[in-house]
């Protein structure tokens, strides 16, 4: 008999949301706490305000209030180190160390390592200099499309697609000489363009075993029919069908090997984002965290206990773990704030949350006060709903989000078409 639960979840979000909605359904979870959390994870579990940074005030948080696991959400303390600080001090926590975590905190770490160990990615250069990146154009077919992507961390934003030579020297100047994503943009990465369609690939690992979760696809571009600038995701479904197992597998052995062979200590989630391209799948990035908004779409359909998956991974033995899930699809859908990814206003009253029925709204970037919820960031909600056939799941989800009201929102209203193409 497995004893009482509590536990920390790090972020606030609308994927730690979807987290600990998830770990509420656990047999064995007792109290949630969230550091900070969000206006609608402030009702499911108690929430403080803390710099996610600030390890050593955060682990005192979870001595004085005993708890058993915690559970990292964004990538940024990952790869600040968290996890060494926590295992130094004896504190259960889920998600890979700070040497691990390079392959999201330097995407030119993670092409490196990807070469080494034959996991199939786009051919790429690395450049530490903006004069020889822009020679480096000199070189190509001034028709090529070319992708550029600053080494570090920048929220999603860093990766950029350039039609033209002339956009491809615009944006590193902007990386390099204007600094747009501060010391994030001291290398860079100049890759070919890939066509095809792209999928989410996201699994638990524990240094010695891969369990992977159903594929997902993410709409990145803010418009209809990948329409407008990049965007930390504005929506996605699952499962998605057009990949070849085999190929995954493939993906998955040879990235054990290299954790294996690195002696990187690896216990958390692993995503790899991929392009199905006419040359067979390419691996786009990893990230070492669940995938937001994916985790939003993954989980209305996880059958298995959470906890369960967490716990096994910190210990090692995701050998002993299957992951069950209901048949149908989920669609996730996010709703975002006028202007959105560029400059938009907060503060503005939701209106609707209680009229939605048969979905469930993951709060991203909002506040409650005094009973009502208001905007507190770009990214505002997710609205997920499931069902048996994707049609219906879809128009479910929009469905319920024409009840719901903020002024400016705005939301794409194509999430899951391509899925209808493919299935």
């Amino acid at each position: 008999e497995r004893g009482w639960v509590n536990i920390l979840v790090i972020g606030s979000g609308g994927r730690e949301h979807a987290i600990i909605w998830k770990l509420k359904q656990s047999k064995v979870v007792k109290k949630i706490f969230c550091i900070p959390g969000n206006g609608g994870i402030s009702q499911m579990a108690e929430c403080t305000e803390m710099d996610i940074l600030d390890f050593a005030k955060i682990s005192e948080f979870v001595k004085d209030y005993d708890l058993g696991l915690t559970i990292v959400g964004p990538e940024v303390p990952l790869a600040k180190g968290i996890v060494d600080y926590f295992q130094k001090k004896n504190l259960r926590i889920f998600g890979p160390n700070k040497k691990a975590a390079q392959l999201e905190g330097s995407k030119v770490f993670a092409k490196q390592f990807m070469k080494r160990y034959n996991i199939p990615t786009a051919e790429f250069e690395v450049f530490d200099n903006p004069d020889d990146a822009l020679s480096y154009f000199s070189t190509l077919n001034s028709k090529l499309s070319t992708v550029v992507k600053a080494d570090g961390l920048a929220s999603g934003k860093g990766v950029f697609v350039c039609d033209t030579k002339k956009d491809a020297e615009i944006v590193v100047k902007k990386i390099m000489v204007d600094k747009i994503f501060g010391s994030s943009g001291n290398k860079i990465i100049i890759e070919e363009k890939l066509e095809g369609e792209e999928t989410s690939l996201i699994a638990f690992c524990d240094g010695k075993t891969i369990l992977p979760l159903i594929p997902s696809q993410d709409h990145k571009r803010v418009f209809d029919d990948d329409k407008g600038p990049n965007t930390g995701g504005m929506g996605a479904y699952s499962p998605a069908k057009f990949i070849d197992t085999n190929d995954v597998k493939k993906i998955w052995d040879n990235f054990l090997e290299g954790i294996k062979k690195e002696a990187l200590d690896y216990r958390g989630i692993i995503y790899a984002g991929i392009m199905q391209t006419k040359d067979g799948i390419k691996v786009l990035e990893f990230n070492v965290r669940f995938g937001d908004p994916e985790t939003q779409a993954i989980l209305p359909l996880m059958k298995t206990d959470l906890l369960d998956l967490f716990t096994a991974t910190v210990d090692e033995k995701l050998d002993k773990c299957k992951v069950a899930c209901k048949n149908g699809y989920c669609v996730s859908v996010l709703v975002a704030s006028g202007g959105y990814p560029g400059k938009y206003e907060i503060k503005k009253e939701i209106f609707g949350l209680n009229d939605v029925k048969d979905a469930v709204v993951f709060h991203a970037g909002t506040k409650f006060k005094a009973g009502r919820y208001y905007t507190n960031g770009g990214r505002v909600l997710n609205v997920s709903a499931v069902d048996i056939t994707l049609e219906k799941t879809i128009s479910k989800v929009y469905k319920n989000i024409k009840k719901i009201k903020f002024e400016g929102m705005h939301y794409r209203r194509d999430i899951g078409r391509k899925g209808l193409k493919s299935s």
